[in-house]
């Protein structure tokens, strides 16, 4: 895991928030490789994808209730079965290796 600076907000508290930017660093270092004529397509999708898994955890920390926060929870998990269905998409389309 990265260096953590001192947490000012509580998401930056919880490990599934710090997970969540790991996947987002790795989708984007993966998908670099992706052609350029998907860069506006399945390159963009992932990547905002990926991105939303954190931001949903993020949002939803800063709600006045876990009910609330459980909802912006639900919704992160969405956004990752997203992000999986696209890598998918990239895999069978040989943007990346089984490996990757």
């Amino acid at each position: 895991m990265t260096h953590r600076r001192c947490c000012l907000f509580r998401f930056e508290k919880l490990d599934v928030w710090h997970k969540a930017i790991e996947f987002s660093d790795v989708v984007y270092r993966e998908s670099r490789t992706f052609p350029s004529d998907e860069r506006f397509g399945l390159t963009s999708q992932v990547r905002r994808s990926a991105v939303s898994v954190a931001a949903n955890i993020a949002e939803g920390s800063g709600r006045a209730t876990d009910r609330d926060f459980a909802r912006f929870v639900g919704i992160a998990y969405g956004s990752l079965m997203e992000s999986i269905s696209h890598l998918e998409v990239a895999r069978r389309q040989t943007f990346l290796d089984e490996d990757n």
